[in-house]
């Protein structure tokens, strides 16, 4: 069986700061785009038979600074719609709404935990079959990682809260071991 390689996309100025950017497209950093090279030469000891991206920026210019060229688009990879907190640190959300916690009070005038669900369950009911042929490449955006790592595995979409938040310009590796799907490793530079 192959392993689903899951990559962050690169630093931008909201990850620097800890802004919430589920559908704003914004460019990497300079130390986005250097993050996102570094990744090429442990990703060149890879053959991927599918390559797929989230279609912002941030993601399809990871993956092709990462020698992902030709890596297919994909909206069901587009990181959460966090309406109304959209560009705000969670610090800032906790002073509109005390005591918020996202993975269990979800977003005002966004996208619902169980609608982001049913994309990722969608992307992985059509990649899983791929890993019979080999590995697949995902460049994809933080808490979509971790949603996606969580419905991977069989657990419900809150349980990504368990997972660390991938860093950007890292790889996570999900995979199987004695049929089961487990996660191989975890925010890997």
């Amino acid at each position: 069986m192959g392993e689903l390689v899951l990559i962050r996309h690169g630093e931008t100025a909201w990850s620097r700061t800890g802004q919430h950017a589920g559908r704003t497209d914004l460019p990497l950093t300079e130390a986005g785009e250097d993050a996102a090279r570094a990744l090429a030469p442990r990703l060149a000891a890879r053959e991927f038979v599918a390559v797929y991206s989230s279609p912002l920026t941030r993601a399809a210019r990871t993956a092709e600074l990462a020698g992902l060229s030709g890596a297919e688009p994909d909206t069901d990879l587009i990181e959460w719609d966090y309406g109304r907190y959209e560009g705000l640190t969670a610090e800032q959300i906790q002073e509109l709404k005390p005591g918020w916690e996202l993975w269990r009070d979800g977003v005002d005038a966004g996208e619902d935990l169980g609608h982001v669900t049913v994309r990722v369950d969608a992307f992985l009911g059509r990649v899983r079959p791929l890993l019979d042929k080999g590995d697949v490449a995902v460049v994809a955006h933080g808490h979509l990682s971790r949603i996606l790592t969580a419905r991977w595995l069989g657990l419900h979409a809150s349980a990504a809260r368990q997972f660390g938040h991938p860093h950007p310009g890292t790889i996570n590796m999900l995979g199987y071991e004695h049929k089961l799907p487990v996660v191989l490793g975890w925010n890997v530079p």
